[in-house]
């Protein structure tokens, strides 16, 4: 079962370093798990609201902005948690 739950996650951190590149619109930005979403790519709110839409419509889910905290935009790997402990996986 925990090779289940790292491969559902493995696949979530992919959607969303794919959703951060779209967002980005750079192709040549590296992005990984441990990448910090605001101190090393400067994403703003604006970034982060169109960066939500896309995870929601890559992995045909709904986040509630409600649940939503600072912290969960730390890094790739944090916001991929707060995915999954949505309920994704």
């Amino acid at each position: 079962m925990a090779s289940e739950a790292t491969v559902d996650r493995a696949a979530v951190v992919d959607h969303v370093i794919d959703a951060v590149v779209a967002v980005l619109n750079r192709d040549s930005v590296q992005v990984t798990e441990q990448t910090r979403l605001m101190d090393e790519l400067g994403l703003d709110s604006t970034n982060v609201l169109e960066l939500l839409m896309h995870l929601e419509d890559r992995l045909d889910i709904m986040i509630d902005s409600d649940t939503l905290e600072q912290h969960h935009f730390e890094s790739v790997g944090t916001l991929a948690d707060y995915v999954l402990e949505q309920g994704l996986a």
